[in-house]
């Protein structure tokens, strides 16, 4: 009870006001946002016969309120979207086990689709400039999981995305006005298992960090070999993958041997336009390159929330859970609330608090190995956009954070470690 008072206080700071107004639809649906481009909204999913704004990454749900970016065409039968971003980063990380470190991260995403036949063929790319930081990435105080090498585990550092981030074809077919099937394959892709990840996630997305959460809730973002077979029946989904149980290796630039060793299964529920929860459980099987002997159970359930207000505002938040069951016996949970508020398109205010209890901040080597430390983290951030161009924005921010943890943890870290980053990014919106 504690650790849920202590998770929805963080989310709660950024709410707007006035929300007594949602008990009124609470059971009853919602336009999607009034200010979306009518591009967006005319615009069915791919998976199903409702707005493309209920879809996230892969083929998860988000709210259907949530506000879409990116830039729309047709090309005959084709309907396109485009969307990208780059972050120019100062990370500063504090206390002894902390680092400083500029570079950059980017995400540029094509999607495309055509009715074919009885139903709808989705294509969808996505790519990154993120090997450019090298294999162990950038510095991130209590991130753990991956090797930056095939040698060593990164620990306090948050690893790069491979170049090919998705590569994937989704074929669907309606059974009724409200009902539908689908298949979606990727070489990359994502398989039913988790909530949207974090860089999808409209109560998230804005944050150049990744959360220490990552490998807890969406860490399978990026699968080299996934297939997902799924129904939709009016407001619930269901959907079941095989696929890919390893990490990507250390080598971001290539396609790594694709493989089905895994498998998941996720029900998600959208009761109205405004609210999305999923609840999914996989099996993954030797995800840790080194160590290849460890399997590992993996169970998340989210909501998200997402309300547009005022014309050009939206504040969207995720509560989520996860947890990890090894192998070897060793069971550990993670929990995360953010929440984003959008003001006019220009002010973006955003906060993280996490909770996990990580197993592997010491490795496998001195008094401290294979210790389950329970830490907490707290991210509060600001960006200032600009309109650069008619589909181009620049923005200016920065966040800090600081960390609750253990006694027998703070010679390693600093009894009171706290971290900044300041950034500037282009955005396709």
């Amino acid at each position: 009870m504690k650790v849920s008072i202590f998770l929805l206080a963080g989310a709660a700071a950024l709410a707007p006001p006035a929300l007594a107004a949602d008990a009124r639809d609470m059971h009853q649906k919602a336009m999607p946002a009034m200010d979306m481009p009518d591009s967006h909204t005319n615009m069915h999913g791919v998976l199903g016969r409702y707005s493309i704004s209920r879809e996230a990454s892969g083929t998860s749900w988000q709210p259907e309120s949530t506000p879409m970016a990116g830039i729309m065409g047709r090309y005959g039968d084709w309907t396109t979207m485009l969307h990208g971003y780059v972050y120019q980063v100062y990370d500063h990380q504090g206390g002894p086990r902390g680092a400083d470190r500029n570079f950059a991260e980017s995400m540029f995403m094509g999607m495309a689709q055509r009715p074919l036949g009885e139903g709808t063929l989705g294509l969808r790319a996505m790519v990154s400039l993120d090997p450019l930081m090298g294999k162990s990435g950038y510095p991130l105080l209590l991130q753990t999981g991956e090797t930056a090498d095939g040698e060593h585990p990164l620990i306090d550092r948050q690893h790069p995305h491979d170049l090919l981030m998705e590569l994937s074809a989704t074929y669907s077919r309606p059974f009724s006005d409200d009902s539908s099937g689908f298949v979606y394959a990727g070489l990359p892709g994502e398989p039913a298992l988790g909530p949207p990840t974090f860089m999808h996630r409209a109560s998230g997305m804005d944050s150049p960090e990744a959360p220490i959460t990552h490998h807890w809730l969406d860490a399978t973002h990026i699968t080299f070999g996934v297939v997902t077979l799924g129904y939709i029946a009016g407001d619930f989904k269901f959907e079941a993958s095989a696929f890919n149980g390893r990490e990507p290796d250390p080598f971001r630039w290539n396609i790594d041997t694709p493989r089905l060793d895994s498998s998941s299964a996720r029900v998600t529920w959208n009761p109205t336009a405004k609210w999305s929860a999923q609840i999914s459980y996989g099996y993954l099987h030797s995800p840790e390159a080194l160590e290849p002997d460890v399997g590992q159970h993996r169970t998340t359930a989210s909501v998200t929330y997402n309300r547009p207000f005022g014309g050009n505002n939206n504040w969207a938040t995720t509560v989520a859970w996860g947890r990890n069951d090894y192998s070897t016996g060793i069971t550990s949970d993670g929990w995360l609330a953010e929440s984003e508020v959008v003001l006019d398109r220009q002010h973006t205010l955003f906060t993280r608090l996490e909770q996990v209890e990580a197993p592997e901040l010491f490795g496998h080597h001195g008094p401290l190995a294979g210790r389950i430390f329970d830490v907490r983290k707290l991210s509060v951030g600001y960006i200032y956009d600009i309109p650069v161009y008619e589909h181009l924005k620049f923005g200016a921010g920065g966040l800090v954070s600081v960390y609750d943890l253990p006694d027998a943890i703070q010679p390693a870290y600093g009894g009171n470690p706290h971290s900044y980053m300041l950034f500037v990014r282009f955005m396709i919106e």
